[in-house]
């Protein structure tokens, strides 16, 4: 693989003030028109004149051309910048034969495995395969194979050996360095080795690939986009004139072989006895001494421990997964660098978030927002969930450990205009078969973050926080909801919309800073419930998962509840909580249910973590260490739920009120000494085994928990 040196003082990719996505001069396929959908076939094809597709992605979903669907948004850019884009959708993946429906494209395969990673999609955090897929028409399972990027790629290559293959999505972006994978029980290499791809596009990756797409077309070859932003791929050298901030070790300086000068640059070779051999000098910097030495902070990159350490060393699995998450703002995070074998992942800065005017011109393309007409009438059913709601904004600034849209999407919110989402509302009234009236969701990731982002830009460009909201909200933090309030007030005057609901998430700690929004919600966007996130009770836990003590929430169901009594509306929150999160023990558990009982909630679905791939609280499921704070070999061992029936019993304790349970949660509350909570009444947990004696009250004998309160009178029971 060619080279190419760095010699200039900014790498042209890591420029912080990109061209606007609408700015680039046409390509010259544009005369070929707009496709009424992006084609599928052949035949297609000929329909629009066009011999062969420039670009064709390759998709593990169905394709739906509606701005909620990554296919759509990427192929309606591409188709923008004036290519001919064409789709392969769920194909056969037993052979090459369907990789080769459309051609061969002139400029590169695109590949994703959807909107969801394929292996969330078919399994569930029991590794129980699920009966059905929400992205194939009639739900129908088993239309994508398990890791659908590494499958698609070589069957790609195995169609058309030299064209270039691109990845990205989700699945990609998650997988971009090693990473534990929980279907297999191991640490598996970056992706893009796997997968034998070319280059890995992570995150909103529309930037990056508008620019891609346009310099190939002029000839330049993927090895040269080693430093765009928001691109990874495989290097064989390290480019001169760069320094290396030396991260391979957890305790630095005490555990590396003695340094008699760490300021003294002269050839020093890496910790990593893989590094080995370099063909140029090289600066490297220990970690912890980087603020201390005189180096360009422009040319450096960071090295991670390297693929055959994090999978043989659990802590600096965790040590590596901090520093990566520590990296990831767009305008001060470093190149990242990890040896798999011989070669390097090199992993370029995340990319600049896109400002509202990209953001309108990308959801402002023409989507015919409906499946594509070869399904017939099969219902897809992640469309039909969809197909009403608005997306508003991008991003999420919560941080949340057991979470992947900070790694995927990134911590700074990307809002569209008013004007641009009051026309997408116009649009599902217009076009939309059926449309009653009711925009099911009118949100995000999370619904209360639109246009809120930190007051400074030049605090913002130099923070390093995993989170704006924990453990505190931060002072920075413009938490004026009054754009959002605005915005609903005008949505809700749209003619021919009767109702607009709101469904994402919300962050209720960000809530409580503008009553005002909190009252506006409740009183006009609210059908009766509102899904809320607390995800457990106790603060052991919570700390692990960067959320908000459960004073929070129940401060937020107060004003919730007075809003809802003054709109003369009966009106519920629905929580929602996580068992066997890592840092979760069985008393842990045990006092989540007696909270749940103490406030009348009988939770019918309920969650078992998952560990995600690159998520903070995935990195302490495997290692038992905690990222959140330095890691040290040394460090505090966590509390890690891994084997399947302790997770099913921590499950169990979410659904106390369910008889199926009773007898796993007999014997744990007999483990944990709280046998007092076993019995005939409302004051007990659960009931005794219809057989055993033991019918009346026992002495409590509190070994830690908390005592069990009767529920409040009129609290209502979900």
């Amino acid at each position: 693989m060619t080279t190419i040196k760095a010699t200039r003082s900014i790498p042209e990719g890591h420029s912080d003030n990109p061209p606007k996505l609408y700015s680039y001069p046409k390509y010259w396929a544009e005369c070929f028109g707009t496709a009424p959908f992006l084609p599928m076939s052949k035949q297609e094809m000929e329909d629009m004149g066009w011999d062969s597709c420039d670009i064709i992605i390759v998709t593990a979903d169905a394709y739906v051309d509606h701005p909620s669907f990554g296919m759509a948004v990427v192929g309606r850019l591409l188709e923008a910048q004036g290519f001919r884009v064409g789709i392969i959708s769920q194909p056969e993946w037993e052979s090459a034969d369907a990789f080769t429906q459309l051609g061969r494209p002139n400029l590169f395969f695109g590949i994703t495995g959807g909107n969801m990673d394929s292996l969330i999609n078919r399994y569930t955090a029991d590794l129980r395969l699920r009966s059905d897929d929400a992205y194939t028409p009639d739900a129908e399972p088993g239309k994508r194979p398990d890791r659908s990027v590494i499958v698609y790629s070589q069957r790609c290559r195995e169609a058309y050996y030299d064209t270039p293959i691109v990845i990205g999505g989700i699945e990609a972006s998650l997988r971009r360095i090693a990473q534990y994978d929980y279907w297999s029980d191991k640490v598996r290499r970056s992706i893009l080795v796997d997968s034998n791809a070319d280059i890995l596009l992570f995150g909103n990756a529309e930037r990056a690939l508008a620019e891609l797409a346009h310099q190939i077309s002029n000839g330049k070859t993927i090895e040269e986009f080693w430093d765009m932003r928001g691109a990874a791929l495989i290097k064989n050298e390290t480019p001169d004139q760069w320094t290396e901030i030396d991260s391979t070790r957890i305790d630095w300086p005490s555990k590396i072989d003695k340094i008699s000068n760490p300021y003294d640059f002269h050839n020093k070779q890496s910790v990593d006895k893989l590094n080995e051999d370099r063909p140029s000098p090289l600066k490297i910097i220990p970690l912890p001494l980087q603020r201390k030495a005189d180096f360009d902070s422009k040319l450096s990159y960071i090295r991670l421990p390297s693929f055959n350490k994090v999978v043989n060393d659990a802590a600096l699995y965790a040590h590596a997964s901090r520093v990566l998450h520590q990296e990831a703002n767009p305008y001060n995070g470093k190149v990242l660098v990890q040896k798999h074998g011989t070669q390097d992942v090199w992993v370029n800065p995340p990319p600049i978030p896109l400002e509202t005017d990209e953001m309108d011109w990308v959801f402002d393309l023409p989507y015919q927002r409906k499946p594509h007409p070869s399904y017939g009438n099969a219902r897809i059913p992640a469309y039909d969930m969809i197909k009403t709601s608005v997306n508003i904004m991008r991003g999420c600034f919560g941080g949340c450990t057991f979470c992947s849209i900070t790694e995927h999407e990134g911590r700074i919110i990307q809002s569209r205009s008013e004007d641009s989402v009051i026309r997408e509302i116009e649009k599902i009234r217009d076009q939309v078969p059926g449309f009653t009236g009711t925009i099911s969701d009118l949100g995000g990731p999370t619904a209360n973050m639109y246009k809120l982002n930190c007051k400074s830009p030049t605090i913002q460009k130099s923070c390093k926080r995993l989170s704006c909201v924990y453990p505190t909200i931060c002072k920075h933090l413009n938490t004026d909801h009054s754009p959002t309030t605005k915005l609903y007030r005008r949505a809700r005057a749209v003619p021919g919309v009767k109702r607009v609901a709101v469904a994402s998430g919300l962050r209720y700690d960000l809530a409580l800073k503008d009553p005002e929004y909190i009252e506006e919600l409740v009183t006009h966007h609210v059908g009766g419930y509102l899904k809320i996130a607390p995800e457990h009770s106790e603060d052991k836990t919570l700390s692990k998962m960067m959320k908000p003590s459960i004073s929070s929430y129940e401060e937020f169901k107060k004003l919730f509840d007075k809003f809802s009594k003054q709109a003369g509306k009966e009106q519920y929150l629905i929580p929602y909580f996580i068992a066997a999160h890592p840092g979760c023990d069985t008393k842990d558990m045990l006092n989540l249910s007696l909270w749940l009982k103490e406030h009348g909630f009988k939770p019918d679905q309920v969650q078992t973590f998952y560990p995600s791939p690159m998520a903070l609280a995935t990195a302490m499921y495997y290692s038992e260490k905690n990222p959140l704070e330095k890691v040290r070999y040394k460090s505090e061992k966590l509390s890690v739920c891994k084997d399947l029936d302790h997770r099913r019993l921590q499950k169990a304790f979410l659904r106390y009120h369910d008889e199926k349970n009773w007898p796993v949660l007999r014997k744990a509350l007999s483990d944990l000494n709280r046998s007092d909570l076993i019995g005939l009444g409302k004051q007990y947990l659960i009931p005794p085994d219809k057989h055993s004696s033991q019918h009346g009250s026992q002495r409590n004998r509190n070994n830690g928990a908390r005592k069990y309160k009767k529920p409040s009178q009129g609290r209502r029971r979900n």
